[in-house]
């Protein structure tokens, strides 16, 4: 089966378009009926996340790391304990398009490296949005790592010893670590993860830490 892990830190916000999507993502037809299962992990949680993903039936785990690489890891341990057969990654702030986990899996490669799309940049200047996108490079083969589109083979995360205990860049030294032991990973543009621009992130130095630096950097200019 294909498992879809989801940390989550107080993101009731969010959490309900995230899960439909992960949800019709998941019966997408070029999957073949394959069995999918989606993980919210709810990381020290004290909003109604868990109602969020209750309502839709979806399997949950509590944990108090208020660490992203470690509830990743722990999300990935269970679910390669369950059978799964790949691993796919995303942000509770993030929506998937519907071909996500159907396009991953028929690269035949060891892991995806997807590209993100900002859903409102309202919340930031016009200044923060042009230098992200001077900065961004939307093609194939683009070198752009995010946990909000992220995937990989049981296999080949074993082999690369898995997300470490990291506050942030936990998907960077994933990405590296596949690397280093050979992995075949893609650089795709197509079927690009819709995510928050907030300013409210959870995760500093996250994408929401950079696009606040993105600020700061365009008024030194």
């Amino acid at each position: 089966m294909i498992g879809i892990i989801v940390p989550a830190h107080n993101e009731e916000e969010f959490l309900d378009d995230c899960i439909k999507s992960l949800i019709a993502a998941s019966v997408h037809e070029d999957l073949h009926s394959e069995p999918v299962e989606i993980l919210i992990m709810l990381d020290d949680c004290s909003d109604a996340s868990a109602r969020v993903a209750a309502a839709h039936g979806i399997t949950t785990h509590v944990c108090a790391y208020r660490n992203v690489g470690m509830t990743r890891a722990e999300g990935a341990r269970l679910m390669l304990e369950r059978g799964a057969r790949w691993l796919a990654f995303t942000d509770a702030d993030s929506v998937v398009p519907y071909a996500w986990l159907a396009h991953q899996v028929s690269l035949n490669v060891d892991a995806v490296c997807g590209i993100v799309d900002v859903d409102d940049w309202s919340g930031h200047p016009e200044h923060v949005r042009q230098r992200y996108d001077s900065l961004y490079r939307p093609v194939d083969d683009h070198r752009h790592i995010h946990g909000a589109n992220l995937g990989v083979s049981a296999d080949a995360y074993r082999r690369a010893g898995g997300f470490k205990a990291l506050a942030a860049h936990e998907d960077v030294h994933l990405v590296a670590d596949l690397q280093r032991v050979g992995a075949s990973i893609a650089w795709i543009s197509g079927n690009s993860v819709t995510t928050s621009a907030r300013k409210d992130y959870r995760c500093k130095e996250g994408f929401g830490d950079y696009l606040n630096s993105l600020a700061a950097t365009s008024l030194s200019r």
